[in-house]
């Protein structure tokens, strides 16, 4: 997702907090690279020393002390340089951790509508290449940024006291470059950021094809997603060729300015040595010196192309920590009476999603008793889902208030809610973990001995004991080495490990086949006894598990009452669960 807002370099201000507890060993590996600088930088000042003095006065013994002097700040320049590689490894490796984490934890403090807008590409860039850029840019190419300019200011400040014109000549020079570096700078920026957004939309689209893969295969879709793959390749190819120009240009500017200014102080130095103005030792001083400059000048262009995919991923990175959740734990928070009776009221509930023209929920009015299990029946698309994410405060009602035990769920830690109420989703979602790590995902400390009663309830023993390694047994990337009943039945095992008062089940049976759906409707009536459950409704089976039936028709509950009540008397119920068989018209 683009930033509404242009890269500014003001957002590095942001990096303080991480960069803050390890200031002392990177304050010390900038004084270790500037001392290296400063020790190369005093060599020209000891070379034209030694033309001006021993070659000039032949004095060996003056040019041996001398020359031990060179060789003593070349031996200080590769110590700090083993100094400054010690002291920055650590702090490297230090803030890129911290800010990996706290991006991981707001993730996950984040809500899931949030999610639903955010492509996984995106997040999964920032996350990974965005915080490597700021991590070389904090221990690397900001370090050397500063250093660098330093050395170079430092550099002319020498060059003008042991020949002023000469230096006057190269602060002249100087000016250019600082204008030129600046405009190429603000140009690399903006196109870096176009290229990290452009790279998190291709690491979606991969991943969205690796997991879809059998839809793509099976509906012969693999060639037109690869064009589809090529077609954006193809922009960010564009966007990076962007880069490369605006990099070679700012690579001319940093190269050709100095070699400008190094030629010129060639022929105004020459020109005055012959005449006599200057001594010739002076001449070489300076030279050497616009020559040791030239590495500090030359980087320039790397490391402000640095600095700006730097400022690009420090604000892709601030845009997700910015987001504020939408769902928090309340200042106060009340606590339930334990153990929870289970009761569930829904008063008034109404529901509308960010930036939409209308409601979802309208009013939603509904109570279920402690242990009942009420089954929520409605057209596609008329709010079912939604209304079972209300309750665990997965989002939060737009009007009215959902009641647990009489408590306002928004008045309870989510910690707490959520512990009391359990969900098992439409489609149940697994993880590349072993069977025991999914199943215990709510209760990680729970034991075997739990985590095989959660499976026995679930009725998912069996085939679980039937795996290569049982409870240890790796399932793979979203459970897909298993069948939609055993990823459905795991499901129903995660949610009740924790034994909670109330259970939303989000259409458990959809997508089963018969001889699976009747191994789960096995399953969820041992789930549901003694427990307050909401169950989403698509299948006649389904409902025949419920106490009740709620019709949600236009963001409203229009009827309650047993399933072969609103058969009966309700139209609307009765175009949506009419009953196929001899069978269910006696039920």
């Amino acid at each position: 997702m683009a930033s509404p807002h242009k890269p500014s370099l003001a957002v590095l201000r942001r990096l303080r907090p991480y960069v803050r507890p390890v200031r002392g060993r990177l304050l010390g590996a900038g004084a270790a690279a500037l001392a290296t600088m400063l020790a190369g930088l005093a060599i020209p000042v000891l070379i034209q020393r030694i033309i001006d003095g021993p070659v000039a006065h032949r004095d060996q013994s003056g040019l041996v002390l001398l020359s031990l002097g060179v060789l003593a700040l070349g031996i200080a320049e590769a110590g700090l340089i083993y100094v400054r590689r010690l002291l920055v490894a650590r702090p490297a490796a230090t803030i890129e951790k911290w800010m990996r984490a706290d991006l991981y934890h707001h993730l996950q403090r984040l809500p899931v509508a949030f999610h639903d807008r955010w492509p996984s590409g995106q997040l999964l860039s920032r996350a990974v290449s965005d915080l490597t850029t700021i991590r070389r840019f904090v221990t690397f190419s900001g370090l050397f940024l500063v250093v660098n300019l330093l050395t170079v200011l430092v550099g002319l400040i020498v060059l003008v006291v042991i020949a002023p014109v000469l230096g006057m000549l190269a602060a002249i020079m100087a000016v250019p470059l600082v204008v030129l570096c600046r405009r190429y700078e603000r140009r690399y920026e903006t196109a870096a950021r176009q290229a990290q957004d452009q790279v998190g939309d291709l690491a979606t689209r991969v991943e969205e094809a690796t997991l879809g893969i059998r839809v793509l295969k099976s509906f012969g879709h693999g060639p037109r997603a690869t064009r589809t793959f090529v077609a954006h390749a193809r922009e960010l190819r564009r966007t990076e060729l962007t880069k490369v120009q605006v990099l070679a240009a700012l690579w001319v500017v940093v190269i050709a300015i100095p070699e400008l200014a190094l030629a010129a102080i060639l022929a105004v130095g020459g020109y005055a040595a012959a005449a006599g103005s200057l001594s010739l030792g002076t001449v070489v001083g300076a030279i050497t010196i616009l020559t040791f400059l030239r590495w500090p000048l030359d980087s320039l262009g790397w490391l402000l192309a640095e600095t700006g995919k730097a400022i690009a991923a420090t604000t892709r990175y601030c845009e997700v920590l910015d987001t504020v959740p939408a769902v928090v734990d309340p200042p106060h928070p009340c606590s339930l009476v334990r153990p929870a009776r289970g009761e569930l009221r829904l008063e008034a509930v109404r529901f509308r999603y960010p930036g939409a023209a209308t409601e979802v929920l309208r009013g939603v009015d509904l109570d279920v008793k402690p242990g009942e299990t009420v089954a929520l029946v409605g057209a596609t698309g008329s709010g079912k889902t939604t209304l079972t994410a209300l309750i665990p405060r997965l989002a939060d009602v737009t009007g009215g208030r959902i009641l647990l035990d009489g408590v306002d769920v928004r008045d309870l830690a989510l910690a707490e809610l959520r512990a009391c109420v359990a969900t098992a989703f439409e489609d149940p979602v697994l993880f590349s973990a072993s069977v025991r790590e999914n199943v215990a995902l709510a209760v990680p400390d729970a034991s075997d001995a739990e985590v095989r009663r959660a499976l026995a309830v679930a009725h998912a023993e069996q085939f679980v004991d039937a795996l290569p390694w049982g409870l240890q047994t790796r399932i793979g990337e979203q459970g897909l080495t298993l069948s939609g009943g055993q990823r459905q039945r795991l499901a129903l095992a995660r949610a009740v490990i924790g034994k909670p008062a109330v259970l939303v089940l989000d259409d458990p049976l959809s997508a089963l086949d018969v001889h699976t759906e009747a191994e789960v409707e096995a399953a969820l009536r041992t789930v549901l006894r003694g427990v307050t459950a909401l169950v989403v409704a698509h299948r006649p089976s389904t409902v025949q598990l419920a106490d009740r039936v709620a019709l949600l028709a236009g963001g409203q509950i229009t009827a309650v009452g047993t399933h072969s009540k609103l058969l009966a008397e309700v139209p609307e119920y009765r175009r949506l669960l009419s009953p196929t068989d001899d069978v269910m018209v006696a039920r």
